[in-house]
């Protein structure tokens, strides 16, 4: 009984102590190294007005992703909220670039503010789940460095284009427009709209549409498009984005994340998807960082539904290439929820299949996407996954997550964007 009384008086205080302030906790680090050093440095500290992240589950986390910030109280080490995320910098390191340069990114997270000092504690994991950096930085709340932060995109400025709930209730999705100007803001609006009905037309996002809200920010840019270094144009721009990332033709993201969090900051967000406007084809999506895909092209709606899955479900890339990539180790397990070495299948989607029997890479003759209905193919253990074509594995024959052309996310992928809301959004049994 002793036991069960002091569970519960820790658990009480745990939540007075971090919502008795109606406050958010910005932090500013710069992720920097190469190959094989990485180093996490805090640039500056920041308070917005307002906690719109989750008010449950607030001490363990979900997903392990490829990082990981703790806030913990400094008197009794309770951890008060922890989350994951994925960098730009930890894909940048398995590129041959990162073999004979060092280069340094801008990452921003955002946590309850304290009531008391605390500390925050901010891991980065290799491929191999091995912390390659740690940092622990102490955070007094009265700190007067922390500066108050504030945006001109104020909400009665800004559109919900899709409002399922109160932000107490819901999960806030900032819709933020790249290379519209002035004179083109209608345009962002309907792009928002358009963005928002299509994630919310497949499931499990159209099941609990009431857990979502849209909001569309009205970012103005000097000029118009955004930057395409393989044709030599250059944009000014609000966030300074451009395709070719990595000296990837179509992978488009911004480095300026700084910029990209002080447009937002007077409105309630807790993810982010930037929208692009031009018609080259491209995208890119990063867990619990943002989405940033192109508006204009064919694929647009298609590409910013697999990015959306990237990032707020930290689902992986289920296509795969010939000659691989360095992005994972075949003798860890993967921590995404889509794919598997089988190192730790268990932890995966085996309750989901009848038997254990892999399907080899040779042996799939599938007919075209376009005609595959999810009826029929069960949950297995496919050959090919991760940009690999040999040693990760897949749940199902296709899938959002491998082609632009199939309407559905699989089984697997569904579970898991379900337990990703539910998890912002309800208290889970431990």
């Amino acid at each position: 009984m002793k036991t069960l009384f002091s569970f519960l008086a820790a658990l009480v205080l745990s939540i007075s102590y971090v919502f008795s302030a109606d406050y958010t906790l910005r932090l500013d680090y710069i992720f920097s190294g190469d190959a094989t050093h990485t180093e996490i440095s805090l640039a500056k500290m920041g308070r917005l007005e307002g906690w719109w992240g989750r008010t449950v589950n607030m001490d363990n986390l979900l997903l392990r992703g490829n990082g990981q910030i703790i806030l913990r109280d400094s008197a009794t080490s309770q951890v008060l909220y922890c989350t994951s995320f994925s960098t730009l910098f930890s894909e940048w390191q398995c590129t041959p670039e990162a073999l004979h340069t060092r280069k340094a990114f801008e990452n921003v997270y955002l946590v309850p503010m304290p009531q008391a000092t605390a500390y925050v504690t901010v891991n980065i994991l290799d491929k191999r789940d091995s912390i390659t950096a740690s940092m622990t930085h102490i955070v007094h709340p009265d700190d007067i460095l922390i500066r108050p932060a504030a945006s001109p995109y104020t909400l009665d400025k800004c559109r919900y284009v899709h409002k399922g709930g109160d932000s107490k209730d819901a999960i806030d999705i900032a819709i933020v427009g790249e290379g519209y100007t002035k004179e083109e803001m209608e345009v962002f609006y309907r792009d928002a709209k358009e963005t928002a009905d299509q994630i919310l037309s497949y499931e499990p996002f159209k099941g609990k549409a009431d857990k979502l809200n849209f909001i569309a920010v009205p970012v103005e840019s000097k000029e118009s498009g955004v930057s395409i270094p393989l044709k030599g144009e250059w944009k000014q721009t609000a966030f300074s984005s451009h395709f070719s990332t990595f000296y990837s033709d179509r992978y488009l993201t911004t480095l300026h994340l700084f910029d990209l969090h002080d447009a937002l900051a007077s409105v309630p967000y807790e993810h982010i998807i930037i929208l692009a406007n031009t018609d080259n084809y491209g995208g890119g999506g990063i867990l619990n960082s943002y989405v940033l895909t192109a508006a204009h092209n064919r694929w647009a709606m298609p590409v910013v539904v697999h990015e959306f899955g990237h990032s707020f479900a930290g689902l992986a890339d289920e296509y795969f290439y010939d000659d691989g990539t360095d992005q994972y180790d075949l003798n860890t397990e993967p921590w995404e929820p889509n794919i598997t070495t089988l190192i730790g299948f268990k932890s995966k989607w085996e309750d989901m299949i009848e038997k254990k029997e892999i399907v080899t890479k040779s042996d799939q003759k599938f007919p075209a996407y376009t005609t595959l209905v999810e009826s029929d193919y069960k949950v297995g253990i496919y050959e090919g996954g991760g940009y690999l074509s040999e040693g990760i594995y897949r749940p199902f024959p296709t899938c959002r997550m491998r082609d632009n052309t199939y309407p559905l996310f699989c089984p697997v992928c569904q579970r898991a964007i379900s337990r990703m809301i539910d998890y912002q959004t309800i208290q889970l049994p431990e």
